[in-house]
């Protein structure tokens, strides 16, 4: 979910306030292309179609105003989250509390959000007990940090395989978390020999990289500012110094630099000054392109229960389109039959938005016919705040999807 937007240029000002006490998510719901120019003067980064909701936060001073303009302009709106700093100091003592439960007792919860040492020793751990794991240095990011996959393979060199990647998007906490849950339920499955996961293994390799935004998910973390945890990009440099980072989800060689991404570095989906101008991008791109035989390219984001498939730049059918919506129709029941939650499946671009330089149409445009994109629980109530008490059960039910996809994909080579 892209549009979780900071207001308000058009108030003209400044929210300086590092504390979001009584600030309020509201859901807004243009009805014509008019409404969404009046919104536009609202905030420069919508570019929702009228068939998207568009989430803002609001700063509490600035309630009243807001409400009245989209009063006066007959745009319909909603609250969704009430006061988002009881959300943010609800989620900063619950991980405070589960760290030193998980120091005294030395064991991982994985009904709770971890910082990325935390999820990088956890990787550690995993690959350290078992022989079909291994955990793969792809490279570094912009500040020099690592970026690993866990490999869970059973031997032999660039078979057919499957890659998952988590985290593109810094905010999106609970795709990290699944990718963690994933991680250790793909290694007991192995383990106790329970169907699909050793016969996909038995044909196919399987790549996870739970944080594809190693600079951007530390950023969340430890900046002093509670407004970076909503932070989305990665943490590069600009022709801008006020502004950094790059969205990485934009910056791939897939119809770089078209109408769905911003030329800003302001813009929250900034593209990049050129196509895989990224660091990040670049180690997964070539990681990928190195090993030449990847048949599936599966990203988790946040929010908006969606399961989405090329194209996202452009709104025609691609060549497989009545294959991938059926794969996806069937994911999504698969996921639905674990806790009910229901997910609309679609191409990116008619489903959530136009999107260039997105990864799952680079991959696909590359030959990885399989290609889709998550947007994970929920859809608006918490939004990026989702607790932690929800992790297990969206992992749960995004296994069962996954699982569904990975064995068609394995039941299917091309």
């Amino acid at each position: 979910m892209r549009l979780y937007l900071a207001v308000f240029a058009l108030l003209a000002a400044v929210h300086c306030e590092e504390l979001f006490n009584g600030d309020q998510v509201l859901r807004i719901n243009a009805e014509s292309e008019d409404q969404i120019q009046i919104l536009k003067k609202l905030e420069r980064d919508v570019d929702s179609g009228v068939s998207q909701p568009v989430d803002i936060r609001v700063p509490h001073s600035s309630l009243y105003a807001v409400k009245d303009f989209l009063k006066k302009n007959n745009i319909p709106f909603t609250v969704i989250i009430n006061n988002v700093q009881e959300r943010l100091v609800r989620e900063r003592e619950e991980m405070v509390r589960n760290a030193e439960m998980e120091s005294k007792t030395k064991s991982f919860n994985f009904a709770a959000y971890h910082d990325l040492e935390t999820i990088y020793n956890f990787m550690d751990t995993l690959a350290n007990h078992s022989k079909l794991i291994s955990k793969v240095k792809i490279g570094s990011t912009y500040e020099n940090r690592s970026m690993y996959v866990l490999k869970f393979s059973t031997g032999g060199e660039k078979r057919p395989a499957i890659w998952i990647d988590a985290g593109i998007h810094a905010r999106e906490w609970i795709s990290h978390a699944t990718a963690v849950w994933l991680a250790d339920q793909i290694a007991k499955d192995f383990k106790e020999n329970r169907a699909p996961v050793p016969s996909i293994l038995s044909k196919m390799d399987i790549y996870l990289m739970i944080v594809a935004n190693p600079d951007g998910y530390v950023f969340t973390h430890r900046s002093s500012n509670p407004l970076y945890r909503f932070w989305r990009k990665s943490r590069s440099a600009t022709s801008n110094p006020k502004c950094h980072g790059v969205d990485l989800n934009r910056n791939w060689d897939a119809e770089f630099g078209g109408p769905g991404a911003s030329d800003d570095p302001c813009a929250e989906d900034y593209r990049g000054p050129s196509a895989q101008s990224e660091i990040e991008v670049k180690n997964i791109a070539k990681f990928i392109m190195s090993h030449g035989n990847f048949k599936s390219f599966m990203t988790l984001h946040s929010y908006m229960q969606l399961l989405m498939y090329p194209y996202g730049y452009i709104g025609i059918d691609a060549p497989d389109q009545t294959e991938l919506h059926d794969v996806a129709t069937m994911s999504s029941k698969a996921l639905n039959s674990w806790h009910g939650t229901v997910y609309k499946v679609g191409s990116i671009f008619h489903t959530i938005d136009q999107a260039n330089g997105a990864s799952v149409d680079w991959a696909y445009l590359r030959g990885i016919k399989y290609s889709f994109a998550f947007e994970l629980r929920d859809t608006g109530k918490y939004g990026f705040l989702l607790p932690a008490d929800q992790i297990v059960s969206t992992a749960r039910e995004t296994w069962f999807a996954l699982r569904y996809i990975m064995k068609y994909v394995c039941d299917h080579p091309y």
